[in-house]
């Protein structure tokens, strides 16, 4: 082990990174210690300040939180430029590292080289499979043994494009992608840009349902704003939480559904304009008994704004008959 290798070992084991020999075998954590690039220890919101990072998804593994960005190019962006995903991680929602870039837009010749959209990650039976999107191609679909990676296209081709996403016309719709797994192992698939469309996925995760085929989500009730993009998808207490992006500037909203697919009931706004970045993209999840709340504002100071991001975290709360309670932005974050 050089030099270089053995400083950043060190600050593995500081982090409280399972090391040599112990829970993962010797040549698991070789990797991992070599994939680590950068460590720190969040202050506050935003949680990364060395880059600009935009549409948060998370995966707990074991012991650990992996948070899934794009990346805005630089600060002081005019529009979007968004060349790689990024993959963070912590143990205590206060020691974060970044392991190196796990994939990039140009994995996927098919799609745009510079539209690293919202994406989620999810396991199944022992491999991760990253689901991303792109401003008009479509979304595809990574696959990895590592939740850190690397990923590589598993299909060489999109899983849906514009012609799956009836009923509208814009050629952007077809993003966002949202997954999780039911309890009965069913695997569902949301997306969406001015509606939101929901299919089932295969065993294999990389194909879905064609005798089921694809539907458009029904969320009813009465709508301050219309649905704009951003769905993600949880179970809670046998109850389907959808949230999601409305309006624009885009606030965060919620829905709560009898069954994946839908019908679903408009509740009310969990998060509010953050008043320096016209877009919002959320994760919501339990880690180590508490539940947060991940999302993105332009709040790097002074180049952050609605093209150059920045991932937050903060507490999200449920009321006693399993409604949301609004989220509080703060600039003190979880972590102190």
């Amino acid at each position: 082990m050089n030099l270089k290798q053995l400083t950043c070992f060190a600050g593995v084991i500081a982090l409280g990174i399972p090391a040599f020999g112990q829970t993962q075998s010797a040549k698991q954590e070789n990797f991992k210690e070599k994939n680590i690039i950068h460590t720190w220890e969040a202050k506050g919101n935003p949680i990364v300040t060395h880059k600009y990072t935009a549409d948060a998804a998370a995966l707990v593994h074991k012991d650990t939180l992996f948070i899934y960005t794009g990346e805005d190019f630089k600060g002081g962006q005019t529009g979007y430029n968004i060349l790689n995903w990024c993959v963070f991680a912590t143990t205590d929602m206060k020691h974060f590292w970044e392991y190196k870039t796990p994939l990039k837009a140009s994995d996927f010749k098919w799609g745009e080289q510079n539209a690293a959209w919202a994406s989620q990650v999810i396991e199944r039976n022992g491999k991760f499979y990253w689901y991303t999107s792109s401003q008009t191609t479509g979304i595809g679909v990574a696959v990895s043994d590592r939740p850190e990676g690397p990923f590589k296209d598993a299909l060489g081709k999109p899983l849906f494009t514009n012609n799956d996403s009836f009923g509208k016309t814009h050629s952007w719709r077809t993003i966002d992608p949202s997954v999780f797994i039911d309890d009965d192992g069913q695997a569902w698939i949301y997306w969406g840009n001015g509606a939101c469309w929901v299919a089932k996925l295969n065993e294999d995760m990389i194909s879905y349902d064609k005798d089921y085929g694809i539907k458009m989500v029904d969320i009813q009730g009465d709508m301050a704003f219309p649905f704009t993009e951003a769905p993600w998808i949880q179970k809670r207490n046998g109850k389907y939480l959808l949230s999601f992006a409305v309006g624009f500037p885009e606030r965060i909203a919620y829905a709560i559904g009898d069954k994946p697919e839908g019908p679903y009931q408009y509740q009310d706004i969990i998060n509010e304009i953050a008043g320096n970045s016209n877009t919002n993209h959320q994760a919501i999840i339990d880690f180590k008994g508490e539940s947060y709340f991940i999302y993105h504002n332009g709040g790097i100071q002074t180049d952050g704004g609605s093209f150059s991001r920045s991932i937050c975290i903060d507490k999200l709360e449920y009321n006693k008959d399993g409604t949301i309670k609004p989220v509080i932005m703060t600039t003190k974050g979880v972590g102190n």
